[in-house]
């Protein structure tokens, strides 16, 4: 009988299939590793799953992610596969060029050592002979030349017999180029998130300052109202300090806030009426105000604007002591903000008329807060009293107007 041999330099095909089968498990790998690293935030998390697939990448029972550290000039191993749980975090490789990963880590070149135990490159490290380590394969974890220099080598060791070949160390490179470029983002984001925390602790600090210089303003404001004789000079000052009250309001939202700079300014207003309320006997402050959070430079004209027209409305619109109501009401809309201040009294004295040609300094004020609020300010005649009412847009206005 005739026995068909095969071909010299033909492998057989349980071989060839074998090698195809291992090679598409280091792409899957290598996919899943790239997916992996796009949504994993937490550093040791990405490495341990490097490591991990690694060791699966090369078929071997050891994998390590090692750190330089610049103040011991020492490789740490941060993560890994096979080693005793408390040698991670803890073992240290040399980072010399006579260490395998040391020379990896110097020159950038991956090494590749099939024969630890007769090496005559390097020295055998203390922690890969303990553990019997014939072979492994050393690549360096590069950030791209940013912040300190690499991050340090990705290592998969083996004490079987056989070989790691040119395709594993680029099965192994590739895993590293992605595990470096996953730590260079998770940093940058570490470094931003503390530079927002810090902005955010330094813009704290300055409204809380600014609310407290406002206070002393406000105090010094109702000490010369109260040796003031002229009724006149008196209602002035303390108008002055209300709108700086309003003022200061606003800062004591910045630093209350989730997002430093913005503030509800439904919340906002209903707390504002609820303080004029307190200030006045027998007319009732009311306030339906929807919750929008906007800009702070928004807000304060927004505030101030409020706080005149209740105010002139208490004062005007009802005789002392009340008794009368005032109804505020802010609405949002799809890309403006409503805003109406409604009282039942009397209605306003000729020179808060919008159109005359000699306006109070009280209607002076709000016209101009109107026109920073880039809306127009409306006022009519109610069977009861009078409404003044402004449309304005949600955002924050690109350039502030006054009267000059």
């Amino acid at each position: 009988m005739q026995i068909e041999e095969t071909p010299a330099g033909v492998p057989d095909e349980p071989v060839r299939r074998d090698e195809l089968a291992y090679r598409l498990k280091q792409q899957r790998l290598l996919a899943e590793f790239g997916r992996m690293a796009l949504r994993e935030s937490d550093l040791p998390a990405l490495l341990q799953r490097a490591t991990e697939l690694c060791a699966d990448g090369l078929d071997a029972p050891f994998c390590k992610a090692l750190e330089f550290l610049h103040d011991r000039r020492v490789l740490l191993m941060r993560a890994g596969v096979g080693w005793r749980p408390e040698e991670i975090g803890q073992a240290t490789l040399g980072a010399d060029l006579e260490s395998p990963a040391g020379f990896a880590f110097q020159t950038g070149q991956p090494v590749l050592s099939n024969h630890l135990t007769e090496e005559t490159r390097f020295r055998t490290p203390t922690l890969l002979a303990a553990y019997g380590i014939r072979r492994a394969v050393n690549v360096l974890i590069d950030l791209g030349g940013k912040n300190d220099g690499p991050f340090g080598v990705l290592e998969v060791d083996s004490p079987d017999p056989g070989d790691f070949d040119e395709d594993d160390v680029t099965f192994l490179y590739g895993c590293a180029r992605i595990l470096g470029a996953a730590i260079e983002r998770n940093r940058s984001d570490t470094k931003l998130q503390k530079a927002v925390e810090r902005q955010a602790m330094l813009m704290r600090e300055m409204s809380h300052r600014i609310k407290n210089s406002l206070g002393v303003v406000s105090g010094l404001l109702r000490i010369n109202a109260s040796n003031v004789a002229d009724p006149a000079a008196k209602a002035l000052l303390q108008d002055a300090e209300n709108r700086v009250l309003t003022i200061a309001h606003v800062h004591n939202h910045l630093w209350q806030g989730e997002r430093i700079g913005e503030v509800n300014i439904g919340e906002f207003l209903r707390e504002l009426c609820k303080s004029l309320g307190g200030s006045v006997e027998g007319v009732t402050i009311g306030c339906e105000a929807d919750d929008v959070v906007i800009d702070a430079d928004f807000a304060i004209p927004v505030g101030l604007m409020v706080n005149e027209l209740v105010t002139n409305a208490v004062k005007y619109a009802f005789d002392p002591g009340g008794p009368g109501a005032v109804a505020v009401r802010l609405t949002a809309r799809e890309q403006e903000l409503s805003l109406s201040v409604e009282d039942d009294g009397r209605g306003l004295p000729p020179e808060f008329d919008l159109n005359a040609s000699r306006k109070s300094f009280g209607i002076r004020v709000i016209t101009s807060l109107a026109r920073q609020l880039q809306g127009e300010l409306q006022a009519e005649n109610l069977p009861r009293g009078c409404r003044f009412s402004l449309v304005f847009p949600r955002h924050k206005p690109e350039q502030d107007s006054s009267d000059g």
